[in-house]
């Protein structure tokens, strides 16, 4: 029984693995089953054994992108810079950095984010990982807002940490799209002025 097991998580994983080669070289729309299959190697019927529908392929490898998906961490050089606002930006510098060279995989999970507005478990998904993403920010918004709360009057760590989330989103979509017109440097430089700026008028 162990090794009837075995073959199954295997081939399950064959399948998801082909899944995602054939969904970032046509896009989630035109992905099939039988290109699925003949990307695997093996018949339409058996991908059809394991996943039943092509929509349940799609719930299946939407988990598998998110799982291998690398989780952010505070790195030691990062939580050495005694500025929670810097230690925030040069976060959020990394990140931007660390996704914009993943086309393929930031590319997936915006079609997915797009999915989401139709179908209610991808829906759950993507909110769980959004969430997932914003309390991995959390700590350092909430020393940013400690260092400095005039400088975010009304705004609660998971609020800017949400912020951080679109900015680290957003960079990363622009760079993927327009990579030659795109610098990280100039937007990290243009989103800390915007935030200098709304500081000083708030006072």
């Amino acid at each position: 029984m162990p090794g009837k097991r075995a073959t199954k998580d295997t081939r399950r994983a064959q399948i998801l693995r082909a899944g995602y080669r054939v969904a970032a070289r046509v896009g989630l729309d035109q992905l099939t089953v039988r290109l699925v299959a003949t990307q695997a190697r093996l018949s339409t019927g058996l991908v059809h054994f394991y996943f039943k529908t092509k929509e349940r392929l799609l719930t299946a490898l939407l988990s598998d992108v998110l799982k291998t998906t690398p989780v952010l961490r505070i790195t030691p050089d990062i939580s050495r810079i005694k500025s929670p606002v810097t230690r925030l930006r040069s976060l959020l510098q990394r990140e931007i950095i660390a996704l914009s060279t993943e086309p393929r995989r930031i590319r997936l999970f915006f079609e997915y984010l797009v999915k989401g507005f139709r179908d209610p478990l991808i829906r759950t998904k993507m909110q769980a990982e959004f969430r997932r993403y914003r309390e991995a920010i959390r700590p350092t918004a909430e020393a940013v807002l400690a260092s400095d709360p005039e400088r975010f009057p009304n705004v609660s760590a998971t609020g800017l940490a949400a912020v951080a989330v679109g900015v680290i989103e957003g960079g990363a979509v622009q760079a993927m799209i327009d990579p030659k017109n795109f610098d990280v440097d100039e937007y990290m430089t243009a989103a800390k002025g915007l935030l200098e700026q709304s500081g000083k008028s708030a006072r």
